[in-house]
């Protein structure tokens, strides 16, 4: 699933592509009227296809404002940030031995009758990595996301090539996705369940528990009694409650839980909105295209 929700932004601008040719190849290879109608109708269906994925990404950056980290709100946010090159925030690339924040390996052959690279392995990086900004920082979960503008490296070695996509420490990386903060005054606590956690570890203790709450001495704790080591429970667990939201939270964004847009990047959302409004603009172009020559072969 990641893999494929990582390849959704490369299957608009490289695979719509290919498809577009692969279509026209078959049209002139055929000649025929119908086989042009239908290729024609197909490259016109892509096109449209293409291009409200293209555009509805270039609109959801452009109607996100860049929210800061320390002030972010719970939710849907972009942020944008410095990658910490702290060493427990980098991994290593398994093709080149290169640190980085992020990965996508892939590997492809071909045998000596076939010019076509076939992909037979593929490796995504799971590692959080951690981006700053000056209120803050967050933690970048990139699990199932589309990643935009990570650095290209190929290598051959005999009849395999081995693509390398990485994101890098020190480098600016925006994200779009869902934002929330772990602890400290978002913590999820409860009252109730934690004072009967309490008592239950009191009662394990029995003549501990004789010796703090048993005050008229007959070796049990009556009702009475009970009723004031729940007090004293209760008086315990809201100054632990307390302590903890008076903590600092660690902040995280992560695949949003609603299916909508996940999106990493080291391009800023400006250069980031003119290639998708790009893409748009080009897929636009070839389904007007394509509407009016298939009229005109009809």
């Amino acid at each position: 699933m990641q893999l494929l929700n990582g390849l959704r932004s490369q299957y608009v601008g490289a695979l719509t592509s290919a498809s577009y040719l692969g279509l026209l190849a078959i049209a002139l290879h055929s000649g025929q009227k119908s086989v042009w109608i239908i290729s024609l109708g197909l490259v016109a269906v892509i096109g449209l296809f293409a291009w409200v994925s293209t555009h509805g990404r270039a609109r959801a950056i452009a109607e996100m404002p860049t929210s800061r980290i320390g002030s972010a709100a719970q939710g849907y946010v972009e942020l944008y940030g410095r990658a910490s090159v702290d060493p427990d925030n980098l991994i290593t690339s398994p093709f080149s031995g290169v640190s980085c924040i992020w990965y996508r390996c892939r590997t492809y052959s071909r045998d000596n009758s076939d010019r076509e690279w076939r992909e037979v392995s593929c490796n995504v990086s799971e590692a959080t990595f951690e981006i700053r900004d000056p209120t803050g920082a967050c933690r970048v979960d990139p699990d199932h996301a589309e990643v935009m503008g990570p650095e290209v490296r190929t290598s051959y070695s005999g009849a395999y090539k081995q693509v390398e996509e990485m994101l890098f420490g020190g480098g600016l990386i925006y994200v779009l996705g869902e934002f929330s903060t772990v602890g400290g005054a978002h913590s999820a606590l409860s009252l109730s369940e934690d004072v009967s956690a309490l008592l239950s570890d009191w009662k394990k203790d029995p003549e501990r528990l004789k010796q703090r709450f048993d005050l008229d001495g007959n070796g049990e704790v009556d009702l009475r009694e009970w009723e004031l080591a729940r007090r004293l429970a209760t008086r315990t667990v809201e100054k632990q409650h307390r302590e903890i939201r008076q903590e600092s939270g660690v902040h995280v964004i992560r695949a949003s839980k609603n299916g909508r847009l996940f999106l990493i990047s080291s391009l800023s959302p400006q250069k980031l909105r003119q290639r998708y409004l790009m893409w748009s603009f080009l897929h636009l172009a070839v389904l007007a295209a394509a509407s009016v020559a298939a009229l005109g072969v009809l």
